[in-house]
């Protein structure tokens, strides 16, 4: 294995003090836009270009989604129903999703001992267990970093709803970070140049900063300030572009906006699909609400029927514009619910057993991989670990899941973390 050593990643702290007086000076709020990695990568095999990735946010149940065990004493009130792969039933909230099961792939084995929410998070979007000696980067600037930029203007990698608490780009360094969109009817904030400066004073105060640095550019010529430069350049290119328009989901008729639900989850499923189609390589998109200690059957009744309507209609568009087969469209979340009804009526944490899903990039649909007992309690054929799971992302795209990338400590660590992919889910 080809070992690459990101040590230049070290000069990172020097670099975001950099960012903060340039911001102070020029009047800009920008995050660091992703840089195309220098790496080249041989690919064996070649299905998905880019991810969209949908994130359930507090443990989606198994049992009544994805994973329902029809006449047992744990359905509880959920009720099921076919879908149009013979013997495949889902919960009944899914019903659009039940007549696409012929494009999915479901992993009903995925099984981890993260029990709590942050650490199956981290475990999830990095592969890793969270230590407080390392910063894992995510799957969308490890993609990035393999795969390289698939536009030259827009960033490699954006998450939807995030949040705090995202690992981003970890070690591999701010050049790298995914660009945050919190409030998907806003768009990309902050992407404006200030309206108190025209153009001749802004690339006035750009060539006064070039100034400044001129000597610390000059005398550390390394990596990760190499990357300063190129931030700004990128940023500014963005600014300037017809591109940044593509963030702007209002553009959209209300007729397709309907189609996906007017919510944070079609919404963010609506902006992934343009996203996509402008080539960026990793679209995140969270949907929390998921943490059903009370009142489950109550709650999930809401929240699976909009998973259902986005996740369908997002489908349904990629497919007719002929993205899907280089789409890959992920839904995941960070464990399992209980069996078990606890006396609120909820289910509680259960990290032994849940499900996620695959669709397009090259997925075998109508595909069910692994199994759990007759109470979606435990697997009981064919486990999937995290480690493997996202490793399976990494082979749909045709990128290694075993390429070592050393931290700027000397630790050697790869996307896959040892897992192995499940090369059945692919025809």
């Amino acid at each position: 294995m080809t070992l690459f050593n990101t040590n230049s990643i070290s000069e990172v702290s020097r670099r975001c003090f950099m960012e903060n007086v340039a911001r102070q000076l020029l009047g800009v709020s920008f995050l660091p836009l992703a840089m195309q990695s220098a790496m080249a990568v041989t690919k064996t095999k070649t299905h998905a270009k880019q991810v969209i990735y949908l994130f359930m946010d507090g443990a989606m149940s198994q049992l009544d989604t994805f994973d329902p065990k029809p006449g047992s004493k744990v359905q509880g009130e959920t009720k099921t129903l076919d879908t149009n792969v013979a013997g495949v039933k889902f919960g009944e909230h899914l019903p659009s999703l039940a007549q696409r099961m012929h494009q999915l792939a479901l992993v009903r084995s995925v099984n981890t001992q993260t029990g709590d929410h942050d650490g199956g998070k981290y475990l999830m979007r990095t592969g890793y267990p969270e230590i407080a000696s390392t910063r894992h980067p995510a799957l969308g600037p490890w993609i990035q970093q393999l795969a390289g930029r698939g536009n030259d203007i827009l960033p490699g990698s954006v998450v939807i709803g995030g949040g705090s608490g995202h690992p981003g780009a970890g070690y591999l360094g701010s050049q790298l970070m995914p660009v945050p969109i919190g409030d998907v009817r806003r768009g990309l904030e902050n992407s404006q140049p200030p309206k108190y400066l025209s153009a001749e004073q802004f690339d006035d105060r750009m060539a006064l900063a070039a100034q400044f640095d001129h000597a610390f550019k000059n005398k550390y010529r390394t990596q990760a300030v190499a990357g300063y430069t190129d931030l700004y350049r990128e940023a500014i290119s963005l600014m300037r572009s017809d591109e940044l328009s593509v963030f702007d989901v209002n553009q959209e008729t209300e007729e397709v906006r309907q189609k996906y639900g007017d919510n944070e989850l079609g919404l963010g499923c609506l902006l992934a699909r343009r996203l996509v189609s402008r080539g960026i390589r990793f679209v995140e998109v969270v949907f929390g609400g998921w943490d059903m200690h009370n009142n489950l059957f109550g709650s999930m009744a809401g929240r699976a029927r909009v998973l259902d309507q986005a996740v369908a209609a997002l489908l349904e568009d990629l497919d007719s514009s002929g993205l899907l087969a280089e789409t890959l469209v992920v839904v995941a979340t960070e464990f399992g619910r209980t069996p078990d009804i606890n006396q609120n009526a909820g289910r509680d944490h259960h990290p032994g057993a849940f499900t996620c899903v695959l669709a397009g990039g090259g997925v075998r649909g109508g595909t069910v991989y692994g199994e759990t007992d007759a109470e979606a309690r435990q697997v009981e054929k064919d486990p999937v670990s995290v480690q493997d799971f996202n490793s399976t992302i990494a082979y749909a795209m045709g990128l290694p899941h075993d390429e070592q990338i050393v931290s700027p400590d000397g630790r050697p660590f790869t996307l896959g973390n040892e897992g192995s992919p499940v090369v059945q889910l692919f025809g």
